[in-house]
């Protein structure tokens, strides 16, 4: 034995020669979309090599999983899913029961036997939770690959003076290796290394600090340093990705002399920045955002879309993986990417498809610097790129729970409030509450979307010393990351109804539709019909006609504006009325059910907004008139049927059907704004309502009408169309 091998390495050694069982080191490699993925490379020999998929089983994936250190295996993948491996193919025809505690334990052709190419490259999915007090064998595969860091966890560990800002953005690092804290030596750590911290910890980058304090504490401080350093290249989404450095010689408080333990210190995004940062965030005016997520259930995470030519658009998936993902999300404000999901995950998009075959290097200010494929056609929105992306751990879900409810996403709303200098449990008004205001409940406690609100809660017995209303008036745009930024009363309460059985309650969901209207049907079926009052008598009782219609000769005339309504759904869960069968009213002169009294609102306004004309339509019968490709229809209206629009299906109201109009008996000539809202009160949840809305420029010239330039919500930039026409 050489003088000069470490202690560790010997009884590596020696585990060796005493086992008889090679020792090898693995690693999770390729074109990976989560840090817990990736091609199974296997170092022996002074070399990495890959696994042939023949024979590969999820038993084997689980001893791979384990022997890195994760809990267990989720799935593996079979012909080289994340890109084909380089050198020799280490291991085929790999037997395993499960219970090995090394992949070399498994029975196999032996090391170097294999008839496959890198076309069948084996792949494996874990779990994200590691083992407890997992002890990482290290081999001498650290050379210039080197093997990549693992350790049981990662945190910042605050000042005492800093603990109780939220989010904590600075302090002493350590990461958890068998079982016990330890810090790391600064001697080689580099800004790209705290890059790669701050991201996982949801901040977009790191920034300096004041040493003198750190340095002073370390001096009385207890060291426990970790025996290696690390080397990151900046773009890696974890620390996991980065690259192990070199071994450290552990000599207790000695250790690192010439150094101290490293000090993270990062930069929150503009939507978790402390309220110090109040008056900065007034000062300066928000640029119009290139990039932005549509469709998530969660801060952070949702479809991407990105602004060109002024009009929003997707990305397709071809390539996607999680260095794209991560410049997304450090470009909103988050952290680096946990997830980069494809084909459609997050809901489809609408519009054109603009970007294709992305590539990022990963320090891009913006995924619009990436290059991508300029001519590459043929994506559809089935293959809409999206993220999930780390945010920081503002302990949101801290100040709010559910009560009662028969599983955990459900129940009586119950916030944490300061009454009489102490914090005490208190119930929510439900006078005024609906889905919005349910939805940022969902959100702050990361159950997802709402799928309802409930204004009496007396089936839900919550916690009687929380009875007491400690919140009112509670109105929410949506958009809030908790419910306190909602408005509200504030100190003064003002419930008449009380809490108790009046207390408002949630039901949340993981999944939420999505509807969208073709702006293009909409175009293409618009014109104008003179119908005689004595053919509208139920769409006069229905109140689908103006006011001017009340005193109006039966047998005078009324000008409609008709046009066809075709409504997608584009989500991830079948839209169906919030109302049950028995709850639906029947409308005896057109003699059927409405389960959902105003499904649509259609607005004629003047060039400033002003409205002229209005309809609005209830939803006699939703169901699937027409699916996309392999879908199944599963609502029809016929012989009172369950109601209902299938994800992938739409559902077509013609033209030519009572109530499918604006009456403009009384508008003059001239130039307008036609406007139709879907689900305008929110009765049903969804999870994008900025596609509701459909704008068409629109000119009238009492002959005739013209329909054109419809676009679908915020699709296109409102600055481009407004400083043409002052549309919107």
């Amino acid at each position: 034995m050489s003088l000069f091998m470490s202690v560790s390495e010997y009884f590596k050694q020696l585990f060796s020669w005493y086992s008889g069982t090679p020792v090898i080191q693995l690693r999770l490699a390729g074109e990976k979309r989560k840090h817990y993925e990736g091609r199974v490379e296997v170092f022996y020999n002074g070399e990495w090599g890959t696994v042939c998929d023949d024979d590969f089983s999820f038993s084997a994936a689980q001893v791979v999983c384990r022997e890195l250190g994760f809990i267990d295996a989720e799935s593996w993948s079979p012909s080289a899913k994340y890109g084909k491996g380089e050198g020799r193919i280490w291991l085929d025809n790999v037997h395993c029961s499960g219970g090995e505690k090394s992949l070399a334990q498994c029975e196999s052709n032996g090391f170097g036997v294999s008839d496959c190419k890198h076309s069948e490259d084996v792949g494996v999915v874990c779990t994200q939770k590691r083992i407890p007090g997992f002890k990482f064998i290290r081999t001498q595969g650290n050379g210039e690959e080197g093997v990549n860091v693992q350790v049981e966890d990662v945190r910042i560990r605050a000042t005492y003076s800093q603990r109780k800002r939220i989010p904590i953005t600075e302090g002493f690092l350590e990461v958890k290796d068998g079982g016990k804290w330890r810090q790391i030596c600064n001697r080689d750590w580099t800004e790209m290394n705290s890059r790669v911290i701050c991201g996982m910890y949801g901040f977009p980058g790191e920034k300096r600090f004041n040493t003198r304090p750190y340095k002073l504490l370390a001096t009385r401080r207890k060291k426990n340093y970790w025996g290696f350093s690390v080397n990151c290249t900046g773009n890696e989404a974890d620390l996991s990705d980065c690259k192990l450095g070199h071994e450290i010689e552990l000599k207790g408080n000695s250790t690192c002399q010439e150094g101290m333990p490293v000090v993270i210190s990062c930069i929150p995004g503009r939507a978790f920045a402390p309220s110090v940062s109040t008056g900065f965030r007034k000062a300066y005016r928000i640029e119009q955002p290139l990039v932005r997520l549509r469709g998530g259930a969660m801060i952070g995470e949702g479809r991407v879309e990105v602004l060109k030519n002024g009009e929003w658009g997707t990305v397709c998936d071809d390539n996607w993986n999680i260095r794209a993902a991560t410049v997304v999300c450090r470009e909103l404000g988050f952290g680096s990417a946990k997830e980069a999901l494809t084909g459609a995950r997050m809901g489809q998009g609408i519009g054109p498809v603009h970007m294709n075959e992305v590539e990022c290097s990963g320090f891009e200010k913006s995924l619009t610097e990436c290059y991508f494929n300029r001519d590459a056609l043929g994506c559809s929105h089935e293959e809409d790129a999206a993220v999930k992306c780390n945010v920081p751990a503002m302990g949101f879900h801290n100040r709010l729970r559910l009560s009662g409810g028969r599983n955990p996403y459900e129940g009586r709303v119950e916030v944490l409030a300061e009454r009489n200098g102490s914090l005490v449990w208190g119930t929510v008004c439900s006078e005024s509450w609906g889905t919005m205001e349910a939805m940022v409940v969902c959100k702050q406690l990361g159950l997802g979307f709402a799928s309802h609100a409930f204004q009496e809660t007396w089936y839900w017995q919550g916690d009687s010393s929380a009875d007491n209303v400690v919140m009112s008036g509670v109105r929410c745009s949506g958009t809030e990351l908790t419910l306190d930024q909602c408005l509200h009363h504030g100190k003064h309460i003002d419930c008449p109804k009380g809490g108790g059985r009046f207390a408002a309650g949630v039901s949340c969901t993981q999944t939420a539709p999505d509807l969208v209207l073709s702006s293009q049907v909409v175009e293409q079926t618009s014109y104008l019909e003179d119908r005689p009052m004595y053919a509208l008598q139920c769409a006069q009782e229905e109140r689908c006609l103006s006011s001017s219609a009340d005193k109006a000769d039966s047998t005078s005339y009324r000008r409609l504006f008709r046009f066809s309504s075709q409504i997608h759904n584009n989500g991830q869960s079948d839209f169906r009325p919030r109302a049950g069968h028995q709850s639906w009213i029947w409308h005896e002169c057109h003699r059927h059910f409405h389960s959902m009294e105003v499904f649509t609102h259609y607005d004629l306004l003047s060039l400033n907004g002003t409205k002229v004309a209005e309809g609005h339509k209830a939803s006699f019968c939703l169901e699937d008139t027409h699916c996309d490709e392999g879908i199944q229809k599963r609502y029809e209206c016929a012989n009172f049927g369950a109601q209902g629009i299938t994800v992938g299906c739409w559902d077509t109201y013609r033209h030519d059907i009572d109530c499918q109009w604006i009456d403009i008996t009384d508008v003059l000539p001239g130039d307008y704004i036609f406007q139709v809202v879907i689900n305008p009160n929110y009765e049903v949840a969804e999870s994008d309502y900025t596609n509701n809305i459909m704008k068409c420029r629109c000119r009238y010239d009492g002959h005739r009408i013209w329909t054109y330039n419809c676009h679908i919500g915020e699709n296109r930039n409102t600055q481009v169309l407004s400083s043409s026409s002052h549309l919107l």
